[in-house]
């Protein structure tokens, strides 16, 4: 099966040159975002500068050896910093006149570099503790990485999962009841698969086998998640917190040897069941998804289902498992929220996690690998909140509340560039 019976679309469409030869044509959002955010953070060290030093811890308890602190002058680092982002501006602008799209690390250099350049400045006179930082910024993206695992498998199947954050939220209070009910956290952990599963089969039924516009169904389901759920908690669990709102907890497991690694070790080794879980899921995705039989047939009925019908494949039926799969990783986002982050369940605890899920996947360009890192950057960006709170920040609370949602449209809307979905993304197929 070939690439053009797949009706795999190039990844940019072309333009003639001079000579009639094509080329290439790229978007601008990447160095006009670049632009923005520089001239910004110069604005914000011109405006609001901050005298002292940035110190950043390295080390935490626990550690066999242990790194130094690192302090640095806070002005004269982040000045530096903002001068190697302008570089990077304009070396953006220079691929782009020259009709060339600016590559995945130089986007991702200046990412690193912005942040500890306003990190450094937010954070003058205190003291950064790094491990905390990025072992809290592990912990928020893990629903979000099982989301948007999810939200990557249904999509290559040619359905929009937007239904992420009913699965997790069904899947948090399944975990809680059912954790609570045996006392068991991998019973919950199971029971949460189910229940993204339930969510998932009705958006299946509806969207594969009934036509119903998949974002609609998507839509519904949150409400109706939302609206189940809030229901049993006032009715259900409340009435009986200790018997049936009460689940264990994961309890955190080092590995040996690499749970003993400066800085790393803490914050990706010593970490719960779940996120090691999700270590394997996102290798497992992308292997299956690129390197296996089932992932051809995946991408083939995502991208051009008819061509897939033709060689032998059952569209439906893939459609269909893969929408269920997609359902049972985000329930197993949702079994975090109540089995390791918080040992009870709330009404509307997920706070719209799936939405930011379903960015990662659009900023991931519907790959497992790529979402997943996008799905850090936004716990990242939910746990810096709170770091630069605790340090005393100048940065207006208000504005840190915002930065979580405001990293989330500037990689979707600023970086991502011209981002395309499976071609048949959405659309609903009827054999002939």
């Amino acid at each position: 099966m070939t690439t053009a019976s797949l009706g795999t679309r190039p990844a940019e469409p072309a333009g003639p040159t001079d000579d009639g030869s094509r080329v290439a044509l790229v978007s601008r959002k990447a160095p006009a975002a670049f632009t923005a955010v520089t001239a910004a953070l110069a604005l914000a060290l011109v405006l609001a500068a901050q005298p002292g030093d940035t110190t950043y811890r390295l080390r935490a308890r626990g550690d066999l050896a242990t790194l130094p602190d690192l302090t640095v002058p806070s002005m004269a680092t982040a000045w530096v910093l903002v001068v190697v982002m302008a570089v990077l501006s304009a070396a953006s602008w220079l691929l782009l006149a020259r009709r060339r799209r600016t590559p995945l690390p130089v986007v991702a250099a200046f990412s690193l570099v912005a942040v500890v350049a306003f990190l450094t400045w937010a954070a003058a006179g205190g003291t950064v503790p790094l491990v905390g930082l990025l072992g809290g910024a592990v912990a928020l993206a893990v629903p979000l990485v099982f989301g948007a695992l999810g939200g990557v498998v249904g999509e290559r199947a040619g359905v929009v999962n937007i239904a992420i954050d009913g699965q997790l939220l069904l899947g948090a209070f399944a975990a809680a009841l059912v954790g609570s009910l045996t006392g068991s956290t991998w019973a919950g952990l199971v029971a949460a698969m189910v229940a993204g599963v339930l969510v998932a089969a009705v958006l299946a039924v509806f969207a594969i086998t009934y036509l119903v516009d998949q974002v609609i169904v998507g839509v519904v389901l949150n409400v109706l998640v939302i609206g189940l759920t809030s229901f049993l908690f006032t009715q259900v669990l409340a009435e009986d917190t200790a018997r049936l709102n009460s689940p264990p907890r994961f309890d955190a497991v080092a590995i040996p040897l690499l749970g003993d690694l400066p800085l790393l070790g803490p914050v990706l080794f010593r970490q719960t069941p779940v996120v090691y879980l999700m270590y394997v899921l996102v290798a497992a995705t992308a292997f299956a998804l690129y390197r296996t039989r089932w992932g051809l047939r995946l991408r083939a009925v995502g991208e051009h289902p008819k061509a897939a019908d033709t060689v032998g494949i059952d569209v439906l039926a893939t459609r269909y498992r893969a929408v269920l799969l997609a359902g049972a990783m985000a329930g197993a986002g949702g079994a975090f929220y109540t089995l390791v982050s918080v040992p009870q369940f709330n009404r509307e605890m997920t706070g719209g996690a799936g939405y930011i899920a379903l960015a990662a996947v659009i900023f991931g360009t519907w790959d497992p690998v790529r979402a997943t890192l996008a799905a850090l950057l936004f716990g990242f960006a939910s746990n810096l909140q709170g770091v630069l709170s605790a340090v005393g920040s100048p940065v207006p609370s208000q504005f840190l509340l915002m930065l979580p949602y405001v990293v989330t449209i500037f990689a979707v809307a600023g970086l991502v560039g011209r981002s395309r979905p499976p071609a048949a993304d959405g659309v609903p197929y009827v054999k002939q």
